[in-house]
């Protein structure tokens, strides 16, 4: 079983900075897919970041913006938010899967970004 905790949410104004941390506990952490997804109000659930054997994928809407990264010593996960926009706003899930799925979820962080 793996358990995930998210911070560092809140609000900022559009083209600052904010980096969004994912405590991990349990299975070997160093071994497991991690990943950052988002939702909007009204929209449905879409990825952003994940990182994996040494490889990092993104969304096209994050591209250039966002950088992910790990810590498995501290088996924490980051995501580096950079010139962020009104439409960047949503709960941002933190996610964790032993193979090619996500089956471990955190609770959320909310990000809102004012224009």
């Amino acid at each position: 079983q793996v358990q995930l905790v998210e911070s560092g949410g809140g609000l900022v104004q559009a083209g600052s900075s904010l980096r969004l941390s994912c405590a991990g506990s349990g299975r070997t952490f160093s071994a497991l897919r991690m990943g950052w997804f988002r939702q909007a109000p009204g929209k449905e659930r879409e990825f952003v970041a994940s990182t994996w054997r040494g490889y990092r994928t993104y969304a096209d809407s994050v591209k250039g913006r966002f950088t992910i990264s790990r810590d498995n010593t501290e088996k924490m996960v980051y995501l580096h938010m950079n010139s962020l926009k009104p439409e960047d706003t949503a709960v941002y899930y933190c996610a964790a899967g032993e193979t090619g799925t996500f089956d471990y979820w955190g609770q959320g962080t909310q990000v809102t970004v004012s224009s």
